[in-house]
C-alpha cells in the first residue's frame, strides 16, 4: 500500500487530498495544527499528527514520529495570504507570511525528503502562479507572491540536493480554488483541483525535476 503525506490537511486543498488518497486505498499521514483537526482527520482514515508549521520545536518533534518512515509521495500545503494590497507590510505580517510559507518548507523539506529516497517518490509544494516573476503582470498581494517566489527557490534548492537521490520535487500551482483563501468566485472546486495535482503529480518523471507546473501540467515560468 503507497503512502502519502499531506502537510497542512485541516481544510481546502489539504483536506481534500487525504479524502482522495484515501479513496484511492493509500495509506495517509495528515497534519493540522487544531487536535480537534487531526482528529478529524484520524476519523478520515488518516494517521494525524499535530504540527504547527511556524515552530521549530513543533517540526522537530514530527521529524520524530516519521522517523524510519517510508513516503511514497509528500505535499506540503499549508499557506496564508496575508495582506491582499501592494503596500508595505508590518512587521508582524511580514513574519507571518515569511515563516508559514518559506520557513516551514526550509525546515519540513529537510526532514521530508530522506523519507522519500528509498521509494524514489514524489515530493510537492503547493506554490502559486503569483509567485511566477516571468508571468507577472500585476502587484496585487506582493507579499505573498513573494513567498511563492521564494518558496519555488526552496523547491529547485531540494530538486537539487533530493534529486540526485532519486526524488522528484515539483512546485504546483493548484488553479483558483474554492478555498478560504481563493473565495467562493474562484473556477475550481478542491476536488478538482486535487484531481488535477494528483493526477499530474503521478504522470512526472526524473526529467521533470525541479518543474513548476500548472495543476494540469502546463509549464509556469519562474
Amino acid at each position: 500500500m503507497p503512502t502519502a503525506l499531506i502537510l497542512g490537511a485541516s481544510r481546502g486543498i489539504g483536506h481534500e487530498m487525504v479524502r482522495q488518497y484515501r479513496t484511492d486505498g493509500w495509506r495517509v499521514i495528515a497534519t493540522a495544527r487544531k487536535q480537534e483537526d487531526c482528529d478529524a482527520l484520524t476519523q478520515m482514515g488518516a494517521t494525524a499528527h499535530q504540527l504547527d508549521v511556524t515552530s521549530a520545536d513543533s517540526i522537530a518533534a514530527l521529524g520524530w514520529r516519521l522517523d524510519d518512515e517510508k513516503i511514497d509521495v509528500a505535499w506540503l500545503v499549508a499557506g496564508v495570504y496575508g495582506p491582499s494590497g501592494s503596500s508595505f507590510p508590518t512587521g508582524p505580517e511580514f513574519d507571518t507570511v515569511m515563516h508559514t510559507n518559506v520557513l516551514a518548507a526550509m525546515r519540513l523539506i529537510p526532514i521530508v525528503g530522506p523519507l522519500l529516497a528509498d521509494t524514489r517518490g514524489k515530493l510537492a509544494v503547493v506554490s502559486s502562479k503569483m509567485g511566477s516573476i516571468g508571468a507577472r503582470n500585476s502587484t496585487e498581494g506582493t507579499l505573498y507572491r513573494a513567498s511563492k517566489a521564494a518558496l519555488n527557490s526552496v523547491l529547485a534548492d531540494a530538486a537539487i540536493t533530493y534529486g540526485a537521490q532519486g526524488v522528484t520535487c515539483v512546485s504546483f500551482h493548484p488553479g483558483w480554488v474554492q478555498t478560504d483563501m481563493g473565495g467562493s468566485g474562484a473556477t475550481l472546486t478542491p476536488e478538482q483541483s486535487v484531481r488535477d495535482l494528483r493526477a499530474t503529480l503521478a504522470g512526472v518523471d526524473a526529467s521533470q525535476n525541479g518543474a513548476f507546473l500548472d495543476h494540469d501540467g502546463t509549464p509556469i515560468p519562474w
